[in-house]
């Protein structure tokens, strides 16, 4: 089977997503493109036109399956490049553009997106979500702008959209063998950006601090030009708890997982928490807020209630009363293979 994959947003996560899929099943043969995360604008709505000038060769080509992020325009590359709708097209969701929170610096909406998500969905013959969150979202969000607009928009195109789609989580690994855990360190390894509300971190390690909680702090992730300020004042503040800081190799970042007793998130914007996963099968204990996707995957005993006072609530719990690992086997390749590869074939299912 020849299989077009394609990630035009081509972050850390979309790009393990994809190499997982390339490793695990060999049997295929992939043709892989992707285009740099940068100037998100211009991306999702010129993907089509960038690979156009750079890729027509193999997007003429023909394919037994196309499986794309849904930050590709899909519905444009198969006008631009009709041999591919013959396909079995297939449009994963790992976020979706209706629940994306914008930044402080944005003050306009980013309907764009949306309509490319929307057009992206139609154009396909399966819709794949990473969690019911995500599924749940991009649903609603699609009626809502339908509905608003008001003009000759069909909202029924979405039930369509819904009876054509599944959720398949993105695969986690296996759980890690790690040894003794550091006494009450913290670790945080999200995306130093605005929506992963690193604000309510700050104000629960300063609750910390006021209650004479002894801890530490593993500071991990992907740092930009313009990340938050409140990361300079975490430093600042808390500089004689830091263990760690900054962006890691693969190898020290595993390293910390195993090391680190308590990993959180205080995130807005998440739609299935790969990063809290990653930690919980290296041997933390998550402490996340009862919203978005996690409700999904951890029990109440994980979950605080959306507050940086309850965060730092849930972290001395965890410090003193240490509840079991969760379980996350069923997210795991062993379970979800099959899932991916009957998402491959081509189904005979009108829809």
């Amino acid at each position: 089977m020849n299989i077009l994959l394609l990630s035009a947003y081509n972050t850390h996560s979309h790009n393990y997503w994809c190499n997982t899929l390339i490793n695990k099943l060999p049997q295929y043969s992939w043709t892989f493109l992707t285009l740099p995360p940068r100037k998100f604008s211009w991306r999702i709505r010129g993907n089509a036109l960038s690979w156009m000038g750079i890729e027509s060769e193999k997007l003429l080509k023909k394919y037994d399956t196309i499986l794309a992020t849904s930050m590709v325009d899909l519905a444009s590359l198969i006008g631009l490049f009709p041999n591919l709708g013959d396909a079995n097209k297939v449009l994963y969701f790992h976020e979706n553009q209706f629940e994306y929170p914008l930044s402080q610096n944005k003050n306009n909406s980013n309907v764009e997106s949306m309509m490319v998500n929307l057009y992206g969905a139609l154009a396909a013959d399966k819709v794949v979500f990473n969690s019911q969150y995500n599924s749940d979202t991009f649903l609603r969000g699609a009626k809502k702008l339908l509905k608003s607009i008001n003009d000759y928009s069909p909202t029924s195109l979405v039930d369509k959209i819904e009876r054509k789609s599944s959720i398949i989580p993105v695969p986690i690994s296996n759980k890690a063998k790690f040894g003794k855990k550091i006494k009450n360190s913290i670790i945080w390894n999200h995306r130093w950006e605005y929506d992963k509300n690193p604000e309510d971190f700050y104000k629960a390690l300063k609750i910390l601090k006021q209650k004479e909680v002894d801890f530490r702090l593993i500071m991990m992730g992907i740092e930009f030009k313009n990340s938050p300020d409140v990361f300079k004042k975490i430093k600042t503040e808390f500089s004689n708890s830091i263990l760690c800081w900054g962006q890691q190799s693969k190898e020290e970042y595993l390293n910390w997982l195993k090391k680190g007793e308590v990993i959180i998130s205080t995130a807005i914007h998440e739609f299935q928490g790969l990063a809290v996963m990653e930690g919980v099968q290296h041997g933390a204990i998550p402490v996340v807020p009862n919203r978005l996707s996690y409700p999904s995957w951890f029990d109440k005993e994980y979950l605080y209630e959306n507050s940086a006072g309850e965060l730092a609530k849930g972290i001395i719990k965890q410090f003193t009363e240490k509840s079991d690992l969760p379980n996350l086997d069923s997210l795991t390749w062993r379970i979800l293979e099959e899932n991916y590869i009957e998402l491959l074939q081509k189904s005979t299912t009108s829809l």
